[in-house]
């Protein structure tokens, strides 16, 4: 049952979201350290919703009795600024999708229903993601890192003593 190049994409895709995942949980530690607790949050949302799509992945590379490449496609890198940030994500983003649709392609191709509509619905949300990471660099374009960092603050304390 198994398709080598398609097991093939799903290993890539595999690896891609587990650099996503960490690359989201190093950033959620870095805007923590900067005191940005609100966009923390919102990167450790992300980066739960990569471990999700890596163990899509996994499953389905488990389904076509193929062996799942546990690794990263690249090593997470510390930003400097959040529009360096945003902007690296961006393109990372960018990749992801092209990647996507050009494996849902290649499984349609090998009448691999399945693998074609994960790819597909990976790349959807994918898509969620460049729109909202557009938008953040287009706040700090419009308003400047300053005011948008400070909109990325909560001053509420967690109840602790």
């Amino acid at each position: 049952m198994s398709n080598s190049q398609t097991v093939e994409n799903l290993n890539k895709a595999l690896q891609m979201e587990m650099s996503a995942a960490h690359q989201y949980q190093l950033h959620a530690h870095v805007l923590d350290d900067w005191g940005l607790n609100i966009l923390a949050d919102k990167m450790r949302e992300e980066q739960a919703e990569e471990t999700g799509h890596s163990d899509l992945f996994i499953e389905r590379i488990m389904f076509l009795k193929g062996t799942p490449d546990i690794a990263f496609a690249k090593t997470p890198q510390r930003a400097e600024t959040l529009e360096a940030m945003f902007k690296a994500d961006l393109e990372d983003e960018k990749d992801a999708i092209k990647f996507y649709i050009q494996a849902a392609r290649q499984a349609h191709q090998a009448d691999d229903i399945g693998s074609r509509t994960l790819f597909e619905k990976i790349a959807m949300e994918e898509e969620g993601h460049k729109a909202w990471l557009e938008l953040q660099l287009e706040l700090i374009q419009r308003i400047g890192e300053k005011t948008y960092s400070a909109k990325q603050v909560s001053f509420a304390q967690d109840g602790g003593a």
